[in-house]
């Protein structure tokens, strides 16, 4: 190989993607990825245990206390028996649910897994265990309280979800009247009766995987899911003074929908040009041209019968009106101008690469096929991606932004 001359520049036409297996013999959906060349795993369960769940404040308690301890072993003895195993464990706690996710080698994560749900089977929620892990989150919200980010969000949230389960806000007496019969209660619906999806990458022989499904199967949800639908975001400006702060942080945003609309894939696109990526127009404007913030973003975000757009900075305190003056005449550009031809072909091959990076690898591949699964789609829609990438027009991108991103239909929040 000659490393003098640079390979050739080829089209990306397609992407192909290797589908994870789904297992027909099990209650609830169970997709196995067994294409992976070396000797790590990961299994994933999704319980359905969010914070729209139960009383404000309790999803975060149970979550915190999973592995806090049995009758027969403390939480020491229980991370460090993981330790051993070499095992890895995290716990992401979202509105809709609770995905706790278990990594290792082959050889050892049948016992990690074992290990794992007899603790949570079985924690035995002892009142120090209770007592110390409400101090510790009213300490860590006292401390987030004091954050301009953390206040925007906090505000942004519940204008956003407006009337909504997914808006409610946690106060410190929220945490403090949560008590051990409820957290008794929410961990045998939710967790005992929660599991709804395991997602298992790993080279795995058959009878490893019937194990793991003996361990799993008697804590399968056995109730329907329901969910949300039709929130709409109270609109207008909020801002929350915050005493002594050098900046002010921004959110705007509004409902819109998930991956299942049929203006989703061209959504995509229009938020990567507004701020989705490092060249993007608000970050050439904010921070290139005005120097106002470090950085600034767009996203499109998904929950199961729903979804939010939302444009994230923090600026100092004394450009924070001119900042969210610049996000709007942003907006407004794309309504009244169209995008020029080579803006629009450099965004098309940044989308293609970031495509590409993200089906890199067995782990990668299984989160974007299990990510359109939660939606019923299947991979044919990165095929339309791909063509909606290389084929969207101005003029289409122009229609969108005059349709869902008009300045009056948006929350905005500032806190500083």
């Amino acid at each position: 190989m000659d490393r003098t001359i640079a390979p050739d520049l080829v089209e990306i036409s397609s992407i192909s993607l290797i589908e994870p297996n789904k297992r027909m013999d099990f209650p609830v959906p169970f997709y196995v990825m067994d294409q992976v060349p070396n000797s790590t795993s990961r299994i994933e369960l999704y319980f359905n245990a969010g914070s729209t769940q139960g009383k404000v404040g309790l999803a975060s308690i149970v979550s915190g206390l999973l592995l806090s301890g049995t009758e027969k072993m403390s939480s020491t003895e229980i991370h460090s028996a993981l330790d051993d195993l070499g095992g890895f464990q995290d716990v992401t706690l979202g509105h809709e649910s609770v995905v706790i996710s278990l990594y290792g080698l082959n050889d050892n994560l049948l016992e990690i897994i074992d290990l794992y749900c007899k603790s949570l089977k079985n924690v035995a929620f002892h009142e120090y265990e209770i007592k110390e892990l409400k101090k510790d989150r009213i300490q860590r919200l006292k401390i987030n309280l004091e954050k301009v980010s953390f206040l925007a969000q906090r505000e942004f949230s519940k204008y956003l979800f407006h009337d909504s389960l997914y808006g409610r806000i946690i106060e410190d007496q929220d945490y403090e009247g949560i008590t051990r019969e409820e957290i008794i209660e929410f961990h045998q619906q939710f967790y005992l009766d929660g599991l709804y999806k395991i997602v298992l990458v790993g080279d795995f022989a058959e009878k490893q995987i019937a194990k793991i499904q003996d361990i799993l199967i008697p804590i399968c949800n056995k109730r329907d899911r329901i969910f949300e639908k039709n929130l709409n975001n109270q609109k207008g400006y909020y801002h929350i003074e915050k005493v002594g702060a050098l900046q002010t942080a921004i959110r705007v945003g509004r409902i819109l929908f998930n991956r299942k609309h049929e203006d989703y894939i061209d959504l995509m696109i229009l938020n990567t040009i507004l701020g989705e990526y490092f060249g993007s127009r608000l970050m050439s404007n904010l921070r290139e041209d005005k120097g106002y913030t470090y950085g600034v973003g767009s996203m499109l975000s998904e929950f199961h019968e729903t979804g939010y757009f939302l444009i994230a900075t923090e600026v100092g305190k004394e450009h924070a009106k001119n900042a969210i003056q610049e996000i709007e005449n942003e907006i407004v550009r794309l309504q009244n101008e169209l995008v020029g031809s080579e803006e629009l072909d450099l965004v098309r091959n940044y989308l293609l690469g970031q495509l590409l990076k993200s089906a890199d690898g067995p782990y990668s591949m299984t989160d974007l096929c299990v990510g359109l699964y939660s939606f019923d789609l299947g991979v044919d829609f990165y095929d339309k991606y791909l063509e909606k990438i290389k084929t969207i027009t101005p003029e289409r991108l122009q229609e969108l932004a005059k349709k869902y991103l008009n300045w009056s239909d948006l929350t905005v929040v500032s806190a500083g």
